[in-house]
């Protein structure tokens, strides 16, 4: 989720904020929601850019980046996490935020990180639907240009069957390189 790294959490203010480009005195940011408002936030604020967030897990020495939790709640819920915050316990939340991660860490996520998690979730689903895409796909489409078939020399196409298996392991390796 690489597109994570042009959007922002502002500490002290609601919502997201995806980073447009550096100012005098600070950052030029405009707001993920209908009214893409612009505004400069000072050099002082606290921004938590979402690429760099990750959560604790039970492991003391493992994390697991906000883009992964982000995909997996994307693949249980679809477009829109609904689940009623108000009226739920604390328990009830891990409970919740557990199909989604189920190694996190009870004792450093708060029901207040969850929250915020799944709010973000929506937003982003909302109004950056792009950014669920798998990159290896948004990659490949990038590297494709269209091919002037007036110069490709037919007799010099491989035409062998290609090896699915290791066209998925190539894959994963690309994946875990990105990670």
């Amino acid at each position: 989720m690489e597109l994570l790294r042009d959007i922002a959490h502002i500490s002290g203010k609601s919502g997201l904020y995806k980073i447009l480009k550096p100012g005098r005195g600070g950052v030029i940011v405009e707001t993920l929601d209908e009214k893409k408002q612009k505004e400069m936030v000072s050099s002082n604020a606290r921004v938590s850019v979402l690429k760099d967030i990750s959560i604790y897990t039970e492991d003391q020495n493992k994390s697991i980046p906000l883009g992964d939790i982000l995909l997996k709640a994307r693949e249980l819920y679809g477009e829109k996490v609904e689940f009623d915050f108000k009226n739920a316990s604390n328990n009830q939340i891990f409970d919740f935020f557990s199909e989604i991660m189920p190694d996190f860490d009870r004792q450093k996520v708060y029901p207040s990180d969850i929250k915020k998690i799944i709010g973000w979730y929506n937003v982003l689903s909302q109004n950056l639907p792009e950014i669920f895409i798998p990159e290896v796909a948004v990659d490949a489409a990038e590297e494709i240009a269209p091919v002037d078939t007036a110069t490709v020399d037919i007799a010099a196409v491989d035409t062998a069957p290609v090896d699915t298996a290791t066209e998925a392991t190539v894959v994963e390796e690309i994946v875990e390189v990105k990670a």
